[in-house]
């Protein structure tokens, strides 16, 4: 058999010819279905799916982290009487992403059929803020239905929450119904506080709402207060909204009349999160998202005349750190968008805090990005507690086979019942009945350190010795006003109260003679220190000259050496 003819022929075959033949042989089902399992595996890694996770563990759940401080008695009877917090948290399983979960509480939601009651808030500067009101006889029955009377009474001492809604959120969106319909079916009362512009409500004021402006909030609770001083209240903050309630109750300290708060899902960081929104693709969506949402929001106002000013601008903003820079800035007077994120920030004012914060955050939060959260801070806090969950989405936490329930609703419905039985409530309550508002201050400000009063004393003494210090001088003051006005008529009391007043300027003499002797040798420290300051400063300009021109430096230095002999530079170190 001749074998050559037939070599030849296999040699001019092209191997990949061989493939294609082969591969054209493979029916195509197959290959629809091998491109269909590669798409999935993608899919779910884009997604961030953990259905398989949740099969493994045979849809168990993963556990809830619950960080806080140990010494913290409240917090201690708080989580032990939480029993959702002790338990696990597991998502629907067919919306096992953090961004179905999302997308499915922004397009759907499932909101209970409920009617608010709106009443109507004017601002100081002119500005309006709907407060829809959702109570207990609106949901009687499962629907809700509109009554005629106010929406608390006066004297009724029924606990409200304020509800404060995140970014471009009002009082209809989904999440806000679930919360305000199941606190009012356990007895409670609900106010939405809609940011301005917002709800149905137009702006009536130039002045409008921002990651970081507490004052409306703080005007709301003070106008709740007057209007129901019964009533405990509590607050409730979501998104852009907890980063709001956090700062407030940061600011006020003490001071603030709730008794109990919750922020779900905040940013904590605005500035980190900014990085966060613009890392990832699936993030830079959700980033031109809210960028669309408040496009729309200045669009409704192009009229106002602060938005004429950046309306041109602002709707050619393509990410939300664009809107800022354009309108967010412009409108709250910041230098820059970093400083308007640093400003606005609630981590800054977490160990402020105190009145009982329960924080609820999920890892997965493809929004506010776990990389924020305080972990630190808030377990220093005796008053905060944080929980976080593997998995829950940005405000979503469905839960159940239809996703008919939230879980982190019912987390701060259980909080707050158990704030409402708690008696260390009863004791803070008192506490703060009788705190007087005490501005935030830096310990600089305190003793042993030098202050200097109106009249030109000088006192190093503590906070009560200044007080009582300074009502002695207003006697003194006093005195001298009683005698001008005439009612000292008797000279013989007027050279006794002379001669009484004569060892007091004698220390007034002496407190100045002290402070001298004290500005003295701090002077000549300070002197000396300007003296070693210019050395060190010749010192690194010879540094920089001989590492960055060797030969420069080395003919500097056999100039110096010539004409200097005893000059080395060795020398200013020993000094």
């Amino acid at each position: 058999m001749d074998w050559e003819p037939l070599a030849a022929a296999k040699a001019s075959i092209s191997p990949y010819d061989l493939l294609f033949q082969a591969l054209a042989l493979i029916p195509f089902s197959h290959y629809f279905f091998a491109a269909s399992f590669l798409f999935l595996i993608f899919l779910y890694s884009f997604l961030e799916i953990h259905f398989l996770q949740d099969l493994l563990t045979l849809f168990r759940g993963d556990p809830v982290t619950l960080n806080y401080n140990s010494c913290s008695e409240l917090a201690q009877s708080v989580v032990a009487n939480c029993k959702i917090l002790q338990g696990r948290y597991l998502a629907t399983p067919w919306l096992s992403s953090p961004h179905l979960q999302t997308a499915f509480l922004s397009f759907l939601g499932r909101p209970p059929p409920l009617t608010y009651r709106r009443h109507l808030f004017r601002a100081f500067d002119g500005g309006t803020i709907a407060l829809d009101w959702l109570t207990y006889t609106d949901v009687v029955g499962g629907t809700s239905c509109m009554l005629d009377s106010s929406a608390a009474l006066k004297g009724d001492k029924t606990p409200i929450v304020i509800v404060i809604p995140g970014l471009t959120s009002d009082s209809a969106a989904a999440y806000v119904k679930h919360l305000a319909f199941n606190l009012a079916r356990q007895g409670w009362n609900v106010v939405v506080s809609n940011h301005r512009g917002l709800g149905g409500v137009s702006l009536t004021s130039d002045c409008c709402y921002n990651a970081g402006w507490t004052e409306d909030l703080r005007k709301i609770i003070d106008h709740i207060r007057c209007e129901y001083p019964e009533a405990p209240l509590y607050a409730v903050g979501t998104s852009i909204g907890a980063n709001i309630l956090v700062k407030y109750l940061g600011e006020d300290g003490a001071n603030t009349p709730l008794v109990g708060a919750a922020a779900i899902c905040s940013p904590w960081d605005l500035l980190i999160c900014d990085r966060f929104i613009n890392r990832r693709p699936m993030q830079k969506l959700y980033d031109r998202a809210l960028t669309v949402g408040l496009q729309g929001y200045a669009q409704l106002y192009v009229f106002i005349t602060s938005f004429c000013r950046i309306s041109l601008l602002t709707f050619e903003s393509s990410s939300l750190r664009d809107f800022d820079n354009h309108a967010t800035r412009v409108l709250g007077k910041f230098e820059t968008v970093d400083t308007y994120y640093r400003r606005s920030s609630s981590t800054n004012y977490v160990e402020n805090v105190s009145v009982p914060l329960l924080c609820v955050s999920a890892l997965d939060d493809p929004v506010c990005t776990s990389e924020a959260i305080p972990w630190d801070e808030c377990r220093l806090n005796e008053n905060i507690i944080l929980a976080t969950t593997p998995h829950g989405g940005h405000l979503a936490f469905y839960e159940g086979i239809t996703a008919s329930s939230i879980w982190w609703v019912r987390v701060v419905n259980e909080f707050f019942g158990v704030l409402r039985t708690s008696p260390h409530i009863e004791g803070r309550k008192k506490m703060q009945g009788s705190t007087m508002p005490k501005p935030l201050q830096s310990s600089i400000d305190q003793a042993p350190y030098l202050n200097v009063m109106e009249d030109g004393m000088v006192t190093a003494m503590s906070n009560e010795q200044t007080d009582a210090f300074v009502e002695d001088i207003s006697n003194e003051h006093t005195t001298h006003s009683k005698k001008d006005e005439g009612t000292i008529s008797d000279k013989g009391t007027s050279v006794d109260l002379t001669d009484k007043l004569n060892p007091e300027k004698q220390i007034m003499q002496q407190v100045e003679q002290n402070v001298k002797d004290l500005i003295v040798p701090v002077q000549g420290r300070i002197d000396k220190l300007s003296r070693r300051s210019r050395q060190s400063i010749w010192l690194l300009v010879y540094i920089a000259v001989i590492t960055t021109w060797p030969f420069v430096g080395s003919v500097v230095l056999s100039v110096l050496k010539r004409r200097f002999k005893t000059f080395k530079p060795g020398t200013l170190f020993r000094k």
